[in-house]
């Protein structure tokens, strides 16, 4: 395996505002691999959480690039977080010797939400948060990720976290969680991989149904990856839904 050492850089001002970079010291594979934690928005969870994530990817050759951003109760929130995930994805053009023109998003939980979103960002109005994107995602690995957000508030998964990300219900911010639901995307140029259990106990497995599902009747390039488990084990790297997650960013990414 190779040894991997992480460099930490900030793309913004607020301390929350970093991302951990894992370089490969051997042989290097094709493109980048972000990955974005979960934790329902809020800060219960950060980007340590993936930390065991980003260094298994580096130490089998991909360049990892593990976020942070801003949460609930810490500035973050709509459009706080989204724009932070931005900046975060668009820093990787700055950075020397990184294959930013194949960029494969892997998001948990909420960071499916956002890895999801991401990779739509040139759907987007101009003056939209994370509108006109300098680096283009190419694909998502979602695992058990909240790719429906407009039922996610109304089923009031999460304690209702989608309605505390957003600011309110999607009927009284239509036009908000248009510009923010990865489902309202549909279709996006990136390819899409929903990896979900069914006995999931957190995030619904419908969410990823949905997506998908909506994905293939607009002629988008998505599939669902059904596997054993719960929301947790999904980023176990021991587990053994793990070789799921390593064959489809092997595909992705070539």
């Amino acid at each position: 395996m190779n040894a991997v050492k992480p460099q930490r850089y900030f793309y913004g001002s607020d301390p929350s505002q970093f991302a951990d970079l894992h370089r490969p010291t051997g042989p290097q594979r094709p493109g980048v691999a972000v990955v974005v934690h979960g934790g329902f928005w809020g800060s219960m969870y950060g980007s340590d959480h993936l930390y065991a994530v980003a260094t298994d990817l580096a130490e089998r050759g991909w360049v990892t690039w593990n976020i942070e951003y801003r949460r609930l109760g810490n500035g973050g929130g709509y459009p706080s977080t989204l724009l932070d995930v931005a900046a975060a994805v668009d820093y990787l053009a700055v950075l020397d010797d990184v294959d930013s023109a194949r960029v494969v998003a892997l998001g948990h939980s909420a960071g499916g939400h956002l890895a999801t979103w991401a990779a739509g960002r040139s759907k987007l109005p101009i003056g939209a948060p994370g509108a006109e994107p300098v680096v283009e995602i190419t694909g998502v690995i979602s695992l058990a990720g909240v790719v429906d957000l407009r039922t996610a508030a109304r089923e009031r998964i999460g304690n209702g976290a989608a309605i505390d990300f957003m600011g309110g219900e999607p009927d009284k911010r239509a036009g908000q969680y248009a510009l923010a639901d990865p489902l309202s995307q549909v279709p996006i140029r990136a390819a899409v991989r929903c990896v979900h259990a069914r006995r999931d106990d957190r995030v619904p497995f419908a969410q990823s149904e949905r997506y998908v599902a909506a994905g293939q009747a607009a002629g988008q390039d998505a599939m669902l990856l059904e596997v054993p488990g719960d929301h947790f084990s999904i980023v176990d790297t021991s587990s053994p839904t793990w070789p799921t997650v390593l064959t489809a960013l092997e595909d992705l990414l070539g």
